[in-house]
C-alpha cells in the first residue's frame, strides 16, 4: 500500500529568531518523572514475563499513574519521613490465559509492586521503597475488542489507538542547555563530588533575545548538611559548576538562580530526606511531565499523548511520538539547507502501524533552498522510517531509547 506521506514547507519564524523562548524540564526525580518512570517500569516488567513465559507480549496499558506527596521532616543532618509516598498504577493488561484447557492466572500484581519498587531503588539513592512509599495498583482485564486488535494481525501490529505522534529538530541552544543541564546535575559524576544533591532536579530556561535565564530548583539530602553553612557552600558550588558546564554549551550570556524560593533569614532551604519533593507534598501524574524529547517546550508543537506505560507494540500514543521524534532527526542530519523539521504522524486503530492516516513533515528552510530540492529526499527517510516502525519494540525494552 502507498504510505500516505506529506511534505510541506512552513513560512514561519525558526524558533531561534523569535525574541522570546521558554524551556523546562522535569529532572529524573521530580515526582512527574517519578510516575512516568514507574508506569513505565510496570510495562516492561509485563513484557518480560509475557515473553518469558508466552513467547510473546500480550495485551496491556499501564499509562494511568498517580503520585501522592508524603510528610516529611528534614533537618539539617537528619530528619525522617512522618508519612510515606503512595503511587498507584492503573490500566488493564492480560492477567489469565487459557493454556492446555486451564486458566493460567498472571501475577500482574507482584508483578507491578516489584517493578516499581525496583524502578525507585534504582533511580532515587536515599529513598527507601520499604519505608518510604506505598505502592497500589488497578490493573484489569483489558476490554475484548482492543485485545482483538492486538491479537488479530500476524505480521505487522495494528494500531491500538487513533493518536498522534510528534517530534521535531533540531534542539535549540535554549533547549539543548535546559536538557544538558539536568543530566549533568543528575550524573552519576556529579553526584560523586556533590553527594549533597537530590534526584529532583527542576531546569527552567527563559531566553530573551542573547541572555538566557536559568532557574533551577534542587532538592538537597539534609542528612549530609550539618548546617546552614554546609547548604549555602553547596548552592554556591553547584551554581559555579552549572556556569562553566553552560560555557560549553552556548555562548549566549547565562543568567542563573539556584532554588530561588529559599530565605536564609528566615531558615528557608531546600531539604528533604530522600531526594525528591514528593517525599513533602508534591504530587504527579503520568504524562504531565516531560514530552517524548524530554522537555516541556510551550512553543513548539507536541503531542499530549502520555508515552510512559504504554504497550510497545501497537500504540501508537507510544510508538509514533518516538518515530516522529526519529524522522525529524534523520531529516534535519542527512538533508543539506533545513533549519527546523516537524513532523506529525497519525494512526487509525485497527490499522497496520506502519499505514499511518499521515505522516505530516514540516520544513523551516534556509534561504535560497528550494522545496522541489530536497522533497525527494525528505519523502525517502520518513518512508524507510515507517517501514521500520516495528524496531522501535525491541528497542523500547532494552532502554535504548529516552522518552521522557
Amino acid at each position: 500500500m502507498e504510505r500516505h506521506i506529506h511534505i510541506e514547507q512552513l513560512r514561519t519564524t525558526a524558533i531561534e529568531d523569535l525574541e522570546v523562548e521558554i524551556v523546562e524540564r522535569k529532572g529524573q526525580g521530580h515526582p512527574d518523572s517519578l510516575i512516568d518512570g514507574a508506569s513505565e517500569s510496570v510495562s516492561r516488567a509485563l513484557c518480560e514475563y509475557y515473553l518469558q513465559n508466552y513467547g510473546t507480549i500480550l495485551h496491556h496499558n499501564v499509562d494511568k499513574g498517580l503520585l501522592v506527596g508524603g510528610r516529611s521532616n528534614p533537618v539539617f543532618g537528619g530528619g525522617d519521613v512522618i508519612e510515606p509516598i503512595y503511587v498507584i498504577v492503573a490500566g488493564r493488561a492480560v492477567s489469565f490465559i487459557a493454556k492446555e484447557n486451564k486458566i493460567e492466572p498472571i501475577p500482574v500484581g507482584r508483578l507491578t509492586v516489584s517493578a516499581i519498587k525496583k524502578f525507585f531503588k534504582s533511580n532515587m539513592r536515599f529513598l527507601d521503597p520499604e519505608k518510604h512509599i506505598i505502592v497500589d495498583y488497578r490493573i484489569k482485564q483489558g476490554s475484548a475488542d482492543l485485545i482483538h486488535i492486538f491479537e488479530k494481525s500476524k505480521g505487522i501490529p495494528s494500531s491500538n489507538d487513533t493518536s498522534i505522534g510528534v517530534g521535531y529538530a533540531p534542539l535549540s541552544p535554549t533547549e539543548r542547555l535546559v536538557l544538558e543541564t539536568e543530566r549533568f546535575l543528575n550524573s552519576d559524576k556529579l553526584k560523586k563530588e556533590i553527594p549533597e544533591l537530590g534526584e529532583d532536579i527542576k531546569v527552567m530556561g527563559l531566553r530573551k533575545d542573547r541572555e538566557i535565564n536559568l532557574t533551577i530548583a534542587a532538592a538537597t539530602i539534609s542528612s549530609l548538611i550539618p548546617d546552614k553553612s554546609h547548604y549555602i557552600s553547596i548552592m554556591e558550588d553547584t551554581k559555579k559548576r552549572v556556569e562553566d558546564f553552560s560555557s560549553k554549551i552556548t555562548d549566549m550570556n547565562v543568567r542563573l538562580r539556584m532554588n530561588p524560593a529559599d530565605d536564609y533569614q528566615k531558615g528557608v532551604f531546600y531539604l528533604t530526606v530522600t531526594g525528591t519533593s514528593a517525599e513533602a507534598g508534591d504530587d504527579g501524574n503520568t504524562g504531565r511531565g516531560n514530552r517524548s524529547n524530554g522537555l516541556i517546550t510551550p512553543l513548539r508543537e507536541c503531542s499530549m499523548e502520555a508515552s510512559a506505560g504504554k504497550n510497545p507494540v501497537n500504540h501508537t500514543g507510544k510508538l509514533f511520538n518516538i518515530l516522529a521524534q526519529r524522522i525529524a532527526d534523520k531529516v534535519y542530519n542527512e538533508v543539506k539547507g533545513i533549519r527546523e523539521v516537524y513532523t506529525r504522524i497519525l494512526s487509525c486503530i485497527g490499522n497496520p502501524i506502519d499505514q499511518p492516516q499521515i505522516a505530516s513533515v514540516a520544513l523551516v528552510l534556509e534561504q535560497g533552498i528550494s522545496l522541489s530540492s530536497i522533497r525527494a529526499d525528505v519523502e525517502s527517510i520518513t518512508e524507510e522510517q515507517i517501514s521500520k516502525v516495528t524496531d522501535l519494540t525491541s528497542l523500547i525494552l532494552s532502554g535504548s531509547i529516552r522518552f521522557f
